[in-house]
């Protein structure tokens, strides 16, 4: 079978199309909300790294019982209800503001509300992909969903940058309530069929929470991707953090000049989406997962040394290769987990993951905003690096640096 072939499977490009609009918007909206609060709103760096800290919250609140609900339920009902809300509440945001309501307490609200409606909508998406392809599928269809991601990446933040300075922020995250209902038509006509677990088998929400922590914490390999993932996503808060004030505020530069460099820099993703598939066919798909930190995330030392004129290349060059390793890790992993998985526990082991792994994110964004305060926006920008650096030691430290490939859920070591 090749490659190309799920570009003929009707379900999945049903799902690649939602997939597709709704990335594009986020994109639009991760540049356009923290714009709202740093432009609109004169927030100081504690309180955009509170916003942070709101967005990615909610895996703290809901992550693992969220598992258990994906496991128990139709996963293509959950994905159309997180769309609908996530619409409804990002749409609230230009409506507040053209009444002169807009607050930052009311965005804290958002951000909160729209990552509860991510934590379900993200745990049953990677959940639902294995039930519209065969597992020797997953590296190629989570690759080609990456390559939305990143093409979002790329085109996202310019048109965002565009937008903010043409019609300002609140109007841009209008854009991205929009895409949300367009994602949720397409995922609206995927007709394959699900099997939801009888209710008879359920044995308390408790108890199967702790099934999935008990399958992810007895995986010694799953282990070590969540700590590895854990501490590169702190790493990430702390840099989301203070990232837009040291471009804002220390470097001065225009929204449509942030869209742009974002734009240049998540060129980075969509050449690790192209190239995935081929670098895992060469170097191993389970080698992928740790060379592709070890390799890429050094470069993000270059970032805090940015300053106007040729020296924003160092941020290009910084963010390009960082974007790379990203989903290159990012695919290898998921595929990794998916593949040792077995159905019935798709859901809590993705709960699980995303509970320890997301978790971090919004501690991040307190510690980046605290450090920011304390520090300065460069300063913490050379803590985050040194942090993503940190993050390959976990794997290293695995058995992932004796297998080659992906293990059967069969054969899997645990």
């Amino acid at each position: 079978m090749t490659s190309a072939s799920l570009f003929r499977h009707r379900n999945f490009m049903l799902l690649f199309g939602a997939d597709t609009i709704s990335q594009i918007g986020t994109q639009i909206s991760l540049l356009a909300l923290p714009l709202v609060a740093v432009v609109a709103l004169k927030a100081s760096p504690l309180e955009t790294g509170l916003l942070v800290a709101a967005e990615t919250a909610a895996f703290l609140l809901v992550g693992l019982p969220a598992g258990v609900w994906v496991d128990r339920m139709a996963r293509r009902r959950i994905l159309l209800a997180a769309d609908l809300v996530r619409g409804v509440l990002l749409a609230s945001v230009p409506v507040s503001w053209w009444l002169g309501g807009l607050s930052m307490p009311q965005l804290y609200g958002v951000a909160l509300g729209t990552g509860l409606a991510t934590v379900f909508f993200d745990i049953a998406y990677q959940s639902y992909l294995p039930s519209l392809v065969s597992r020797d599928r997953l590296v190629d269809g989570n690759a080609k969903l990456e390559i939305v991601r990143t093409t979002a990446g790329v085109a996202g933040p310019a048109v965002g940058g565009g937008l903010v300075q043409l019609l300002t922020a609140p109007v841009a995250v209008l854009v991205d309530a929009i895409s949300f209902l367009g994602s949720a038509l397409f995922l609206g006509r995927i007709d394959a069929t699900e099997q939801v677990p009888d209710r008879a088998g359920r044995r308390g929400l408790l108890k199967e929470i702790g099934e999935g922590l008990r399958f992810v914490a007895a995986h010694r390999i799953l282990r070590m991707v969540a700590a590895s993932t854990a501490t590169g996503n702190f790493a990430n808060g702390v840099f989301v953090a203070v990232e837009m004030i040291f471009l804002v505020r220390e470097l001065r530069l225009v929204p449509g000049l942030v869209g742009l460099l974002f734009s240049a820099a998540a060129v980075g993703g969509l050449v690790g989406a192209v190239v995935v598939s081929r670098a895992a066919r060469l170097v191993g798909s389970a080698r992928l997962i740790w060379l592709s930190i070890l390799v890429t995330q050094p470069f993000m030392f270059l970032v805090p040394l940015t300053e106007p004129g040729w020296r924003l290349g160092l941020f290009v060059v910084g963010s390009f290769m960082n974007s790379i390793g990203v989903v290159l890790y990012n695919v290898s992993q998921v595929s990794f987990r998916q593949a040792v998985t077995p159905e019935r526990m798709l859901g809590r082991m993705n709960a699980t993951m995303r509970f320890v792994v997301w978790g971090t994110l919004p501690l991040g964004g307190l510690a980046g905003g605290l450090l920011g305060e304390a520090f300065g926006a460069r300063t913490t920008l050379w803590i985050s690096a040194a942090l993503t650096s940190l993050s390959a030691v976990p794997l290293l430290l695995s058995p992932l640096r004796g297998m080659r490939d992906l293990p059967d859920p069969e054969t899997a070591e645990t």
